[in-house]
């Protein structure tokens, strides 16, 4: 039986049989003024289920709380650029990245926008829709191209009334997320530019790096300006923070990647 995703595309549930219609999607124009791009559907395999059972809300469940939930499950895809939803957009579903990244951000009121974080394969977003589905409160958009698996807030919410454990692990991550705003708060806070900046390069490593011979590389696919937002600081002053690491041998700089040499001093610096 299909389910019809918030772009208008009709996707099929995990395991159907039959192939999904795909429909003519209505465009939606959010409060920015910018049409939400059209998603896609495609298959949810194996494969993708594998990813899925690394996000905080599945890794931990017994397989049959994993075959209750799975046929509530629908995948989507988005290129690079694509907008999945904007601020004030009515959209109920929790996500979790299967490929590729996916940004947060927030516009002020004199259109300025800030990063608020980079998700990759694994993480779940959206989460605050189980328990108030109203409207969106940050803007989510494509950094890669990106296949998502999303669960509507009326499936979710019958699951986890059938499997209290399932709610109790979902109360946990939030609860995890509140600690890392509150944390993120207080960095901003009382740690000076070149500390958030030595303290963004290692959580984006701990997130998309990859062990090298010569160091982490870390492919994060984030522009001069998108750095600079996630940090909480202007442009020039991030910049000038990463050419201080890079002199000093700590980093080496490439477009939209970085090579973390030293991840020991970036460590003490960010403390």
């Amino acid at each position: 039986m299909g389910k019809t995703t918030h772009a208008g595309v009709d996707v099929a549930g995990a395991g159907a049989d039959e192939e999904a219609e795909v429909t003519e999607p209505e465009k939606v124009v959010s409060q920015s003024q910018v049409s939400r791009q059209v998603v896609t559907h495609t298959e949810f395999t194996d494969d993708d289920a594998r990813v899925l059972s690394k996000a905080p809300l599945l890794r931990e469940l017994t397989d049959e709380d994993v075959r209750a939930i799975r046929p509530h499950i629908h995948t989507l895809a988005l290129k690079r650029g694509e907008s999945l939803y904007n601020e004030g957009d009515a959209d109920d579903q929790l996500y979790v990245v299967i490929e590729g990244k996916v940004k947060l951000t927030r516009t002020s009121s004199d259109g300025r926008e800030v990063l608020v974080r980079v998700q990759g394969p694994g993480d779940m977003f959206g989460e605050l829709a189980m328990f108030d589905p109203t409207y969106r409160t940050s803007n989510a958009s494509a950094v890669t191209d990106a296949r998502l698996a999303a669960i509507a807030h009326e499936d979710l919410r019958q699951v986890l009334l059938d499997r209290p454990a399932i709610a109790l692990l979902l109360l946990r991550e939030l609860a995890q997320r509140l600690r890392i705003i509150t944390d993120a708060t207080t960095n901003l806070i009382f740690t000076d530019v070149p500390g958030r900046v030595a303290r963004a390069l290692l959580e984006l490593s701990d997130k998309f790096g990859t062990a090298q011979e010569d160091g982490i590389h870390v492919s994060h696919d984030l522009t001069q300006e998108e750095l600079a937002q996630l940090v909480g600081a202007s442009r020039e002053t991030v910049n000038k923070a990463l050419a201080d690491f890079a002199a000093r041998g700590w980093i080496q700089l490439s477009a939209k990647s970085v090579l973390i040499i030293d991840p020991d001093r970036l460590r003490r610096r960010a403390r």
